[in-house]
């Protein structure tokens, strides 16, 4: 099957609106227009569930239907032009529908903060969780994966993939969350922030500019993010030799001047393999989701049946996967 290939230049972390588009004359710029089921009076906060410096995340009750929501109310009073950007996310955001994917239901502008509601996962996040085990190791990374390659396939780079933002439910369903609005933000209100993520787990070549050609690839970035998380949660600790929250100086020396970590000698050769193709400091030799959502560690995990269909593991002692998407 003949693939379509990936233009870099084209992957941004959501579309931002033409910088021709009219100012509006005074800070009271309204959110889109959506047509919702969920009115903003029928909500009621439960309790508070996370917190950060761009916002608040409440669980909330929409008292009609009995249904559970996060609403996330994010801080500030924002200017028209972060306003429109806003706007503009939040409609392609609104069209984001993947079963891996947190889904974002409805905007709301509530006395000149922006709130955001959006599908709630009652086990919150995979933070600090230790999973040893493989198999189950493996159902969270594919479904992980899954929603990777639906953001890529759309030309979506999410740009902040880490365990805090990989969220699960009582059904164990593992959903990639928190991009769009909250970097546009982090973007916009802070002019001295000129990346968006966390440095922890970004890649190398993302940190240091001057590697790589000064080029950087998203969709290679949010697959060393995820190598990283998952090596994380098998290890049960920061899979490098300092701290996460360590300092800048001593995280950029850690992820670009030491070799990559890999997965201890005591795991499977499977597992070993993919954490390699995941964590390959040159980004064109790192696999793109579609080509790991068919790796081993991923198919043999899944059942017999997905193992006869997905069999194109690649030996890394053959040249490097050239990255397409599949045409279909």
């Amino acid at each position: 099957m003949r693939g379509i290939q990936r233009d870099t230049s084209l992957a941004v972390p959501l579309p931002l609106p033409s910088s021709s588009a009219p100012a509006s004359s005074s800070s009271s710029t309204q959110l889109p227009s959506i047509t919702s089921q969920v009115n903003f009076s029928d909500l009621d906060r439960i309790n508070r569930i996370g917190s950060g410096s761009g916002g608040t995340v409440y669980k909330v009750l929409h008292r009609p239907s009995g249904k559970l929501y996060a609403l996330k109310v994010i801080y500030g009073n924002h200017e028209d032009s972060v306003r429109r950007q806003i706007c503009r996310q939040i409609e392609i955001l609104l069209d984001v529908d993947n079963p891996s994917v947190v889904k974002c239901h409805d905007m709301f502008d509530h006395n000149g903060e922006i709130q955001v509601l959006l599908e709630y996962m009652d086990g919150g996040s995979l933070e600090g969780n230790l999973i040893h085990d493989e198999p189950s190791l493996s159902d969270f990374t594919r479904q992980i994966l899954s929603g990777l390659y639906y953001l890529h396939r759309h030309r979506i780079v999410h740009r902040d993939i880490k365990p805090s933002n990989l969220l699960i439910n009582s059904s164990k369903q593992v959903k990639i969350a928190d991009f769009g609005v909250s970097r546009i933000l982090s973007q916009t209100m802070d002019p001295c922030n000129s990346s968006v993520g966390t440095i922890a787990y970004m890649s190398p070549e993302r940190i240091n500019t001057d590697l790589n050609h000064g080029k950087y690839d998203g969709y290679a970035g949010d697959i060393w993010s995820l190598g990283v998380s998952i090596l994380e949660f098998y290890l049960g600790r920061f899979p490098f030799e300092v701290s996460r929250q360590g300092d800048w100086a001593s995280l950029m020396c850690a992820i670009c001047l030491s070799q990559p970590p890999e997965a201890p000698p005591t795991a499977s050769r499977e597992f070993r393999d993919f954490i390699a193709c995941c964590l390959q400091r040159d980004p064109a030799r790192r696999w793109t989701a579609l080509q790991l959502l068919r790796h081993p560690f991923i198919i043999q995990n899944a059942g017999a049946a997905n193992n006869q269909n997905n069999q194109v593991h690649q030996p890394h002692n053959l040249p490097p996967p050239r990255r397409y998407f599949s045409s279909s």
